[in-house]
C-alpha cells in the first residue's frame, strides 16, 4: 500500500510550524519567523516545503493538526487548513491534543539527558490566573495505553485550574513532577515548590514534528476526525463569546 503524503500543522503556540511527511518519515519542517505569524506565513510555508520536495498540494492525503487547547486564533487557522484540504483533496484529518504534543518532547529529553522520571505535567497559560494542565505518568514496562509515543499514560485529562490547585494535588509527593509547556515562560515562579522540577525551556514548545509523530499513530489506528464537525479544543470559549452569554 502506498504511503500518503502528510501535512502536519502546529499553530496553537505563539510560534507556529508546519511539516511534510511521507508516511511515518518527516521530509521537511519549517518554523515561522516570529510570534503570531500564523495567518501571514502558513500558506507560504506550506508552498515552500512542497516546492522544495517537488510536490503539489493535491498530493497531500492526510492532515494532522494540533487542535488545542491553545491560541484561539491559531487553532481556528489549523482547523480551517484541515477543512480546506478535506474539501480540495478529500484529505483525511487527525486532530491531535496539543498537551500531548508537548508531552512528547519529554521522550527526547530522557534520551539526551539520561534522566528518568515517572511523572510529567504540561502547563499552558489560560489567562486570568488559570492554566491548561495535563499530567502524565510513565507506563509500566510493556504497557502501551499511552498518549505520547507509547511511554506516557495520561492520568489527569486536559483541565483548567490555578497553580495552587495543581500544586495542592500533585506537589510534595515521593517522586517529583517534571513540568514543561509555554505557560511557564512568565509564570514559572508560581510552580517553584518542593517536589517540582522543570525541563529546559527548549522543550516547552509544541512542534509540527511531534504533531506528525502522534498523528501518524492515530491514523494507523483509524482515529480520523469528522471534517464536518471538527472544532478546536478551546477548553474555555473565547472572551467575545463569554461576553455575549
Amino acid at each position: 500500500m502506498q504511503k500518503p503524503y502528510v501535512l502536519a500543522v502546529e499553530t496553537s503556540a505563539p510560534i507556529g510550524s508546519v511539516a511534510i511527511a511521507l508516511g511515518e518519515q518527516i521530509l521537511a519542517e519549517t518554523t515561522f519567523s516570529g510570534p503570531m505569524r500564523h495567518s501571514s506565513e502558513i500558506f507560504p510555508a506550506i508552498d515552500g516545503l512542497l516546492g522544495r520536495l517537488g510536490r503539489g498540494p493535491k498530493e497531500i492525503k492526510q492532515v494532522y493538526i494540533s487542535v488545542g487547547p491553545g491560541s484561539f486564533t491559531g487553532l481556528r487557522i489549523a482547523v480551517t487548513i484541515a477543512k480546506t484540504m478535506y474539501l480540495a483533496n478529500a484529505a483525511k484529518i487527525v486532530a491531535v491534543d496539543t498537551l500531548d504534543v508537548i508531552a512528547a518532547n519529554a521522550v527526547h529529553y530522557t534520551k539526551e539527558k539520561n534522566i528518568k522520571f515517572r511523572k510529567i505535567a504540561v502547563i499552558l497559560d489560560a489567562k486570568r490566573g488559570q492554566f491548561f494542565i495535563a499530567v502524565y505518568q510513565r507506563n509500566p514496562s510493556g504497557e502501551r495505553r499511552a498518549t505520547s509515543d507509547g511511554i506516557w499514560k495520561k492520568i489527569l485529562p486536559d483541565s483548567l485550574m490555578t497553580a495552587s490547585q495543581f500544586l495542592e494535588k500533585f506537589a510534595g509527593q515521593a517522586e517529583p513532577v517534571w513540568l514543561l509547556g509555554m505557560g511557564l515562560v512568565h509564570h514559572k515562579d508560581k510552580f517553584k515548590v518542593d517536589g517540582i522540577c522543570f525541563f529546559e525551556e527548549k522543550y516547552w514548545t509544541p512542534r509540527a514534528e511531534k504533531v506528525h509523530l502522534l498523528g501518524w499513530k492515530m491514523a494507523q489506528a483509524g482515529n480520523f476526525a469528522d471534517a464536518l464537525t471538527l472544532q478546536p479544543n478551546y477548553l474555555r470559549v473565547p472572551d467575545i463569546r463569554q461576553k455575549k452569554g
